[in-house]
C-alpha cells in the first residue's frame, strides 16, 4: 500500500495537504460536499489548491467490520483514473491523515 498524500484534519470536516506521486505534487483539499442532495452524490469534492480544477470526489462507506472510512477517486489526465482510501497516518496524531492508493488487481 502506498501513501500518495498527508493530510491534516481542519476544524471544518476537510483535509488539506498535498498529493505527491512520482511524477506530480500539488497541494489539494478534500471538502465535504454541501450540495449533496442524492445519496449517489459524492460525500466529499477533491480540490487542486493551486487552480480549483476538481480532481476527484470521495464517499463515505463502512467496511465489513463496521468501520467508517472515506473511499476516494481521483482523475486528472497526469494520473489517469486511481482509487484510494483516507486512513489514519502513522503515529498518534488523529490530525494526521493519509491517502493510501489502492493499486488495479
Amino acid at each position: 500500500m502506498a501513501s500518495i498524500a498527508n493530510l491534516t484534519v481542519k476544524d471544518d470536516g476537510s483535509f488539506e495537504g498535498t498529493l505527491a506521486t512520482l511524477m506530480v505534487t500539488a497541494p489539494i483539499a478534500i471538502i465535504p460536499n454541501g450540495r449533496k442532495v442524492k445519496d449517489s452524490e459524492p460525500d466529499y469534492r477533491v480540490i487542486s489548491r493551486k487552480n480549483g480544477y476538481e480532481l476527484g470526489a470521495g464517499w463515505v462507506k463502512t467496511s465489513q467490520a463496521g468501520a467508517e472510512y472515506i473511499s476516494v477517486s481521483l482523475s486528472a489526465p497526469e494520473l489517469g483514473q486511481i482509487f484510494c482510501n483516507i486512513a489514519n497516518a502513522p503515529g498518534d496524531d488523529p490530525s494526521k491523515k493519509v491517502l493510501i492508493w489502492n493499486p488495479p488487481s
